[in-house]
């Protein structure tokens, strides 16, 4: 594999999961890396070569070393599956509207409530569920009548909001209210090359 695309990550976070989905609904060839983030190994060399933020995931393709999953995501879609990310000015902005979502209030909604209870993080639950509803109350609204989040076919836009959204009842965030949320993921889940990220019994889901 020695042309494969690395993808250095650590499997419980939606962040490295939502990169490793993309390649394998597109068929990039890529080889997974596990990073000990447990013993640290995410904050010393060589990692911070690749990443100095000493955040995962990375990728390395070839020469070219990224960070940052939303990046990669815009990355490896111009360069090896162009049709998940459109060219039309006004579609592909409202791709990026929702990068920026999974950056934000998914990541600081269900993202933070999963790391409670998976990880122990020392977060306000509370504020966590509340963003949560307010981020799926919105996301909801906007699939009415739709198939995907933008155009009329899976983007990159879906792969970068599947993972947090996916697994929110880890966070005792329930997906019960949300039968739009609910049927975007099950399309996403019955594309070809479909990969799961490993689930945790916490939460909801324990």
């Amino acid at each position: 594999m020695s042309n494969a695309i690395k993808i250095h990550r650590f499997p419980l976070s939606g962040h490295c999961h939502r990169v490793e989905l993309f390649s394998s609904l597109t068929g990039i060839n890529y080889e997974l890396v596990e990073v000990d983030l447990a013993n640290g190994e995410h904050k010393r060399d060589p990692f911070l070569k690749l990443n100095p933020v000493g955040l995962v995931p990375v990728i390395e393709d070839g020469s070219t070393v990224l960070s940052d999953s939303n990046a990669i995501l815009v990355y490896l879609a111009r360069k090896y599956a162009p049709d998940w990310l459109p060219t039309d000015p006004y579609l592909e902005a409202e791709v990026h509207r929702f990068l920026a979502f999974a950056a934000g209030e998914l990541a600081s909604g269900p993202g933070a409530a999963r790391l409670i209870t998976v990880f122990g993080r020392p977060l306000d639950p509370e504020r966590a569920k509340s963003v949560a509803k307010v981020a799926f109350d919105n996301l909801e609204a906007h699939l009415d009548g739709r198939e995907w989040l933008v155009g009329d076919r899976p983007t990159i836009a879906d792969i970068a909001i599947y993972s947090y959204t996916a697994h929110a009842p880890e966070g005792n965030v329930s997906l019960e209210p949300y039968p739009r949320i609910r049927g975007l993921l099950k399309r996403i889940e019955d594309l070809p090359g479909f990969v799961a990220m490993p689930a945790t019994k916490a939460g909801l889901a324990a």
